[in-house]
């Protein structure tokens, strides 16, 4: 059984079955779209991104280090800034929300890591708890990156 979750974890995070997954929904945005808040709405794309990759983080570190500090909630998790200061800081941004997730996902595949074991240094959290965590939280983060492309019209 643990086998058949640790493969629908990995799938989960890779994310593409119901909706877009993360890499589709940031495609080809134009730099100059990255910053812009539509009416109404609170977050720009890169905001929602740079809490995508500062949570991802925080939830792989909490899992796989028990002397992880988290950041402190919530103004750690969001950036000030409505647009990155470059081109280079949006990519990188990217790529670290690609590797990360990677690492987690190898992690998630490892035997030798118990999905249900609770973590020592938590309270009753285990591997496969922070994976669905994880998917979650990406997943609706994700859509309203959609949402704002398509009102942007650059869906």
């Amino acid at each position: 059984m643990k086998d058949i979750d640790r493969t629908i974890l990995a799938e989960m995070l890779e994310g593409d079955f119901a909706h877009a997954s993360f890499e589709q929904a940031v495609k080809n945005i134009p730099i100059k779209f990255t910053g812009v808040k539509p009416e109404g709405i609170p977050y720009t794309i890169w905001q929602l991104c740079e809490h995508i990759r500062i949570t991802q983080w925080d939830i792989m570190e909490f899992s796989f280090n028990e002397d992880h500090l988290s950041p402190i909630w919530p103004k750690d998790y969001w950036p000030s800034e409505n647009a990155p200061i470059n081109k280079k800081a949006w990519e990188e941004c990217l790529k670290k929300i690609h590797s990360d997730r990677i690492r987690f996902i190898k992690e998630i595949k490892n035997p030798e890591q118990d999905l249900y074991l609770p973590f020592l240094h938590g309270n009753g959290q285990t591997l496969f708890r922070e994976a669905i965590l994880l998917i979650d939280h990406t997943s609706y983060h994700t859509g309203q990156i959609v949402l704002i492309r398509k009102l942007l019209g650059i869906w």
